[in-house]
Parts: structure tokens; C-alpha cells; sequence
């Protein structure tokens, strides 16, 4: 909503997102990459949830399996 640009984190393996995509943020700090202080949030907004993920997928968006 503030128009913040920063540099976040994708959680999950592969991902959706295109220059201009609008997402949810969170906090969050990646040790191994200098400058990350945020997490995207998957499944929300432009991000969609990780493909196939089975077990801890409330982390990743995605929606049970059938």
C-alpha cells in the first residue's frame, strides 16, 4: 500500500512473479543474503502458492491435495 520497494525473499521452489507484481510482505531476514530483511507471502495477491507441496504448506499457499 506505501509503494515501498524492497528486496524480499521467495520462499518455496520456482515462482509466478513478473517486474511489476504486487505482493504481500512480511518480515523476516535471510542470513546468507546481505540486505534481505523480508519474506513474500505465497498465495496471496500476484504470488500463487508452491506447486506439489505436500507437508508444510500453510508456509508455501498451497491448498490440500486431492
Amino acid at each position: 500500500t506505501n509503494k515501498m520497494e524492497v528486496t524480499a525473499y521467495i520462499p518455496g521452489v520456482g515462482h509466478n512473479l513478473q517486474e511489476h507484481s504486487i505482493v504481500l510482505i512480511r518480515g523476516g531476514r535471510v542470513k546468507d543474503l546481505p540486505g534481505v530483511r523480508y519474506h513474500i507471502v505465497r498465495g496471496t495477491l500476484d504470488t500463487l502458492g508452491v506447486a506439489d507441496r505436500r507437508r508444510g504448506r500453510s508456509k508455501y499457499g498451497a491448498k490440500k491435495p486431492k
